[in-house]
């Protein structure tokens, strides 16, 4: 393992240098091995633990390439991660979540143009008045989906995309075990997009922070 680790960090330097550009073809395998001073098989380990994390692409009989190095792209590895924690470390999740999706829509707030309110209107009224869960999480999903994206900030929304594994979940168990669950999703979401129609940071940050400790309280009680 120390030395596939030394390959990819030789690899890292090659991109971080600017010798390897997003979409650019890595030389071929031998020719790369012996300029970095590698065995071929270390150098094989490498280009597979680097293609794992979306930073290269490896084109059965075309070659290997450097990917876009997009932040949602990088970050979907942490996506596969956190899917696998089921019991409390999803709470530890949501409260990286709670941090981050406050803050993302106090930007939106800011930052959203009309077309973008008149969007996140239209996912609000697009929720049929008895929703099955499966249209309830669907809906929320794509309305913080929405929200995120209207930071203007390409990384936080990819973060915040990539914690949605449990996050779905949880949103799930909710809309089958809490009473309430839907009336109390639809007035925090109309208020969401109430504080980020009227250009009010603050007000926005505290509706989000109110609705995601409503979900992250329920949960802690689900798994206690």
């Amino acid at each position: 393992m120390a030395v596939t680790d030394a390959a990819i960090d030789k690899i890292k330097q090659m991109i971080l240098s600017g010798e390897l550009t997003p979409g650019s073809r890595l030389p071929k395998e031998a020719d790369l091995a012996e300029r970095l001073g590698l065995s071929r098989n270390s150098l094989r380990e490498a280009v597979r633990a680097l293609a794992l994390i979306n930073v290269l692409d490896v084109r059965q009989g075309d070659g290997t390439y450097v990917t876009s190095l997009e932040p949602g792209l990088l970050l979907d590895a942490m996506s596969f991660v956190v899917d696998f924690h089921q019991d409390d470390t999803v709470l530890q999740f949501f409260q990286v979540r709670r941090i981050l999706e406050p803050a993302a829509t106090a930007m939106a707030a800011a930052r959203m143009d009309d077309a973008g309110v008149a969007e996140l209107r239209g996912i609000l009224a697009s929720l049929p008045g008895d929703p099955s869960v499966e249209q309830l999480v669907a809906n929320d999903l794509e309305f913080h989906r929405r929200i995120a994206a209207g930071s203007g900030n390409a990384v936080l929304c990819s973060l915040i995309e990539s914690l949605s594994g449990p996050t779905t979940r949880a949103r799930v168990w909710r809309g089958l075990t809490q009473e309430g669950a839907l009336a109390r999703t639809r007035e925090q979401h109309a208020a969401i997009c109430e504080a980020i129609a009227s250009r009010q940071p603050e007000v926005a940050r505290a509706w989000a922070t109110v609705h995601i400790a409503g979900v992250e309280e329920w949960l802690r009680d689900a798994l206690t």
